[in-house]
């Protein structure tokens, strides 16, 4: 008789599932059990065990041949989520529930082909430009890991033949900002008057760092005689939207980095500004661990706000300004960098990226004016 039990998963919803006695193992001679799960109602999972009942009292039930594709991506999710970290899963999860399962979730994967695969790799590619290879990835590893359990005899994903993505979409044009456009978009910010938000901008611009990992600086994390700062921590999206902290993914991610005399002025200049603004508040700003970037009750920024600061300013602009997220700020960097004459190498080490092959296909956006730059040096070169 199955075993039916309520549990929530990790949407925090209330879900059922079942164990039910199906023989004795041949080889162990020990009794043979299967599970599914998922059910949203008693009823739903009760139906389902009388069903795999029937099938296994008549010897009509073959092992796991009927196991549906979201039932394996539940095994599989448990192993993966002890592997990375709490907002990697929280994306994953978002790319399952909005397009992997819609497409593959209620077949049993056994009989999921490889024209089906195809067919909704192709179908993701032209519905994004670019993450539809993500989505195809993992459903790969969901069908790895039934090949690897035995509920499937090959992996008909491995054969998948992947769209290349749309070339004029990683030439955007409005990746970054100019030099022009950036040393423009400061002189919309009273240094004095609006302390905290140039300091937050001058830090994201002049330094490269990512959104999460500047909300998540303290005091500590600046050393002023040094000059430099350490990225140790990142602000992230957990699960049911709730900020976090975590530590950098990598090993590269936890990294000291200089700062420019000026941007050390300005977050000076705030420090003591939030002394006394967070004062009158009733905070005692002075404390260890104190934020650089707190919101009105002393605690972490949301991560929208750097972003609705950004459009505030240059929304009614547009003729000034390429409209930019917060995170091609770390991109503008990059690209000035570079244009500064700053090495693949030095880049590197800033911006905290693993290797240099993801800084150059990801980061290293060259202006037209290093283009022309080039161009003319290998004319004069040439002296034809």
């Amino acid at each position: 008789m199955a075993s039916i039990k309520k549990y929530t998963d990790k949407h925090g919803e209330t879900r059922y599932s079942f164990q039910l006695y199906v023989g004795t193992n041949p080889q162990t001679g020990k009794p043979k059990k299967t599970s599914r799960r998922g059910f949203k109602t008693r009823k739903e999972a009760t139906l389902a065990a009388s069903r795999l009942e029937l099938e296994a009292s008549t010897g009509s039930l073959q092992q796991d041949n009927n196991i549906l594709f979201e039932t394996v991506y539940h095994e599989w999710y448990e192993v993966y989520a002890n592997t990375v970290q709490e907002s990697t899963t929280v994306r994953v999860t978002g790319m399952f529930d909005s397009h992997i399962l819609p497409a593959f979730g209620n077949k049993r994967i056994r009989t999921i082909t490889l024209s089906a695969l195809q067919s909704a790799v192709n179908d993701w590619s032209k519905e994004v430009k670019r993450n539809y290879k993500r989505w195809y990835y993992y459903t790969r590893q969901v069908f790895q890991y039934a090949l690897k359990v035995g509920y499937i005899d090959n992996n008909p994903a491995t054969l998948v033949t992947v769209p290349k993505p749309d070339i004029s979409w990683q030439r955007d044009k409005n990746k970054f900002w100019t030099k022009a456009q950036m040393v423009h978009f400061f002189s919309y910010i009273d240094p004095v008057e609006s302390a905290e938000k140039y300091t937050l901008f001058r830090v994201l611009a002049y330094t490269g760092i990512r959104r999460g990992e500047c909300l998540a600086l303290t005091w500590q994390d600046i050393n002023f005689r040094q000059a430099t700062m350490t990225i140790s921590k990142t602000v992230t999206q957990g699960h049911g939207g709730k900020q976090i902290i975590q530590p950098p993914k990598t090993s590269a991610g936890k990294r000291t980095i200089p700062i420019d005399e000026v941007t050390l002025g300005h977050l000076k200049h705030w420090r003591h500004a939030q002394q006394r603004l967070y004062l009158m508040m009733g905070y005692n700003t002075m404390a260890p661990g104190q934020l650089i970037f707190a919101n009105r009750v002393n605690g972490y920024k949301s991560l929208n706000t750097p972003g609705k600061w950004l459009h505030t300013i240059i929304d009614d602009k547009p003729d000034e300004f390429p409209q930019i997220t917060i995170h091609k700020f770390r991109h503008t960097f990059t690209s000035l960098m570079f244009e500064s004459g700053a090495t693949l190498k030095e880049v590197q080490g800033l911006l905290g990226d693993a290797d240099a092959t993801t800084v150059m296909n990801v980061y290293a956006h060259v202006s037209k004016k290093q283009q022309k730059q080039a161009s003319d040096k290998f004319a004069r070169f040439m002296q034809i």
